[in-house]
């Protein structure tokens, strides 16, 4: 068994947080603080708890779901039944000792049980109270339920996603949720070195519209630069060019990353052409400009040879590039295992195997304590650390309480 008195102390030691949220977005965020040091209480519905457990096949050996383990490592699992008086009275005493409480409810949606942020400060104002929504506390879309699905398509990332002359595609994976979920992180980081200052916690708003309207990054720039609108183009690059998916002979495709000038003409000098000397293509803007004259050159001189004979003579020359692994090519490399990206959990007697953290901190390193919990596995413990004896907690069973 792992020894967990030696383990080092994370960065976030000492930090209590009570997690309301459910499905991606939320828990990846209290996954980030868990393994970060904080103590996390996962509050699940009794019976049912999150979503994500039953979203399967496929599951690891002891039935959890791969899904629900993607964002549920490092917590603590009570069942309680937030919508009874008793139940509130146990999300009451939880938050009375914590430092962070996250939720993702619809906005107002805790204020029936009194749990909303103006009724909880007035008890704890040094809570940090982290809610994250579709659209956010105000505007006029403020009510309306959030799925990342749809807010990729309404923030525009779905219609710069895919082939130029194909339908709008969504990212492989739930990405609007987890940038989210990393926007609320950084937030709720903020609000903690602020409260060092003033004592004083805060409600830390984050909406999966906002955060994804703030990923597109330079291609909303473009946008906001020249009024047109961004077009969809598949595997290039809207401001670089060649900077995109190129296939070798037999269609054995890689990804040529030419970022400047320089780059270029080592490239010319690798496929003996002397385009950098052509003013159509010496200059990066020059080369966005007649795109398509020099990719669909490229494609002909790369069908010549097959992708291993260009990735090594390509990364002699040092110019960017790289194959396009699959998952299980991308999770073998040597480097991901070198990096720890892959965490095993048979030490503490579960199957589950989890990707890693990739915050890498040399004196308060981000730990993997314990794996994702059994629903209610925590129940127990956790209502005898408020002072519930065995009597009261057997009670809160037969009443469908926790």
């Amino acid at each position: 068994m792992i020894d967990m008195a030696n383990m080092p102390k994370g960065a976030l030691h000492g930090i209590k947080v009570l997690d309301l949220s459910r499905v991606l977005a939320g828990p990846s965020c209290t996954q980030v603080l868990a393994d970060l040091g904080a103590e996390v209480i996962k509050v699940e519905r009794p019976h049912i708890g999150d979503e994500t457990r039953h979203w399967a096949p496929p599951t690891f050996s002891d039935d959890t779901s791969a899904y629900y383990a993607t964002i549920n490592r490092n917590k603590k699992s009570l069942t309680v039944d937030i919508t009874t008086p008793a139940g509130q009275t146990i999300i009451k005493q939880l938050i009375a000792e914590s430092d962070i409480l996250v939720e993702n409810f619809k906005v107002g949606g805790l204020k029936k049980y009194g749990l909303d942020y103006d009724s909880l400060k007035q008890d704890n104002p040094r809570l940090i109270y982290a809610s994250l929504t579709g659209f956010g506390q105000t505007g006029p879309d403020a009510a309306r339920p959030g799925y990342d699905y749809i807010i990729q398509g309404l923030s525009g990332l779905m219609s710069i996603t895919g082939p130029s002359d194909g339908e709008p595609h969504k990212v492989g994976v739930a990405v609007v949720d987890l940038f989210a979920g990393l926007h609320l992180t950084i937030g709720i980081q903020a609000a903690l070195v602020a409260r060092n200052r003033t004592g004083l916690g805060q409600h830390v708003d984050v909406a999966l519209l906002d955060s994804a309207l703030a990923m597109l990054a330079n291609v909303g720039m473009n946008h906001l630069a020249s009024g047109k609108v961004p077009p969809r183009l598949g595997n290039q690059h809207p401001n670089i060019v060649p900077y995109q998916v190129f296939s070798g002979e037999g269609e054995q495709h890689f990804i040529l990353a030419c970022g400047n000038d320089s780059q270029f003409a080592k490239l010319c000098t690798v496929l003996a052409v002397d385009w950098h000397m052509d003013d159509r293509f010496t200059t990066n803007p020059a080369r966005v400009t007649n795109r398509v004259l020099l990719c669909d050159e490229l494609s002909k001189k790369f069908s010549e040879q097959p992708r291993t004979y260009w990735l090594e003579v390509l990364d002699q020359a040092g110019i960017p590039c790289g194959a396009i692994h699959n998952v299980a090519e991308a999770l073998a490399m040597p480097q991901a295992q070198a990096r720890n990206m892959i965490v095993n959990f048979t030490e503490q007697g579960s199957p589950v195997r989890a990707l890693g953290n990739p915050i890498k901190l040399s004196a308060s390193p981000v730990t993997y304590r314990t794996p994702p919990p059994q629903l209610s596995e925590h129940t127990d413990s956790t209502l005898a650390d408020l002072g519930y004896d065995s009597e009261m907690i057997a009670k809160l069973k037969a009443d469908g309480i926790v």
